[in-house]
């Protein structure tokens, strides 16, 4: 038998009666700890520190029998602009992020090894809610939203990842990711309604797709939203 004790939100991973309890496990063979971890639900990406016996080993460490295992949780931020890759089941959050600004990779028809390629070899955090994408091994940057609401799960992010003095909404087009320039009205009038192109002076197109932008009661909405993730990093 080992000894398991998950900390911090490693704990949303188990039944509510585990959590916050040192689990009994008997490990088959020598597993590495990777293997043993995420057989009890978190994958390795929310993993930061952990102790064996008190001593901080690798995930490739074998465990034997006897063993007290302590795991941590990451702590989430990345260095610079992070850049991301979301699962078919996260459209609504990709266009959230890309509203503010950051390079988010979705498609409907991503399958589960271009996903953790993506993730590895763009160093691209991999958001998703199937935890067996994020147990492969090539996976380093990776989390599993907690809610199911994708406003509530941009909350999550953004927190998680340290992301509101990092945006810059507006910038990307939420249809395809590329970044937006400013256009003349003069440019686009022929691309918009007629009472669009009547109201409005300030556009934006993409550069990749040519999709028009202009700020309507849409952008508005999405102002109320911005300024809520902004405020919860004055919160802490």
């Amino acid at each position: 038998m080992v000894t398991v004790r998950l900390h911090g939100r490693l704990n949303d991973f188990v039944a509510p009666e585990k959590r916050g309890t040192r689990l009994q496990v008997a490990p088959q063979g020598s597993p590495s700890l990777k293997d043993l971890i995420e057989s009890l639900g978190p994958p390795h990406p929310e993993l930061d520190k952990v102790l064996v016996d008190g001593a901080p080993v690798a995930l490739a460490h074998r465990v034997t029998p006897g063993a007290h295992i302590e795991a941590f949780p990451a702590l989430g931020h990345v260095e610079g602009m992070p850049r991301f890759v979301l699962d078919v089941g996260l459209g609504r959050l990709s266009g959230f992020l890309r509203m503010l600004g950051f390079d988010t990779l979705w498609r409907n028809d991503f399958n589960d090894p271009e996903l953790a390629r993506i993730s590895s070899t763009e160093e691209r955090v991999l958001l998703t809610r199937d935890l067996g994408v994020l147990k492969r091994s090539e996976v380093v940057l990776g989390y599993f939203p907690r809610a199911t609401d994708p406003a509530e799960q941009l909350v999550e992010v953004v927190r998680r990842y340290g992301l509101g003095s990092r945006m810059k909404p507006f910038s990307r087009c939420i249809a395809c990711n590329a970044l937006l320039s400013p256009a003349q009205p003069h440019e686009v009038t022929h691309r918009v309604p007629p009472d669009v192109a009547r109201r409005y002076t300030h556009f934006q197109q993409c550069n990749d797709c040519r999709r028009v932008f202009w700020p309507g009661t849409h952008q508005e909405r999405m102002q109320a939203l911005i300024d809520r993730l902004r405020a919860l990093e004055l919160e802490g």
